[in-house]
């Protein structure tokens, strides 16, 4: 039997020692990230009452592009376009324990496109 690191793991492990040290008020929530082979979601949390303020995912119905790099950058400008409608113009990324790479990286750019600050 070959020993294999366990990914799901070590991202949970690096995801709890990022949330020990950030937080999202109602004034500037956290962006929290998650990505499967198939989708992605991001949400914005209000950590100090525990609500999700807004969410958006490659799962909603209209989106269309999967889960590929261009579907990210589109979902970040789409949670962009709806914080701002809610008043919401800045906010604590949290990378969810991923390489700040690839997906998570033009997530972001996508929302600071929007007008997203962090």
């Amino acid at each position: 039997m070959v020993n294999r690191p366990d990914t799901k793991a070590a991202r949970l492990k690096r995801h709890k020692r990022v949330r020990a040290k950030i937080s999202g008020t109602p004034e500037r929530p956290r962006m929290n990230v998650f990505r499967s082979e198939k989708n992605i979601y991001v949400q914005l949390i209000d950590d100090a009452s525990g609500v999700t303020l807004l969410s958006a995912s490659s799962v909603e119905k209209g989106f269309e592009g999967g889960s590929n790099k261009a579907a990210a950058r589109k979902l970040g400008a789409i949670i962009a376009e709806r914080a701002k409608a809610n008043g919401i113009t800045s906010v604590v990324f949290d990378r969810g324990g991923y390489v700040y790479h690839g997906r998570v990286q033009e997530l972001a750019e996508g929302a600071r496109e929007g007008g997203l600050e962090f």
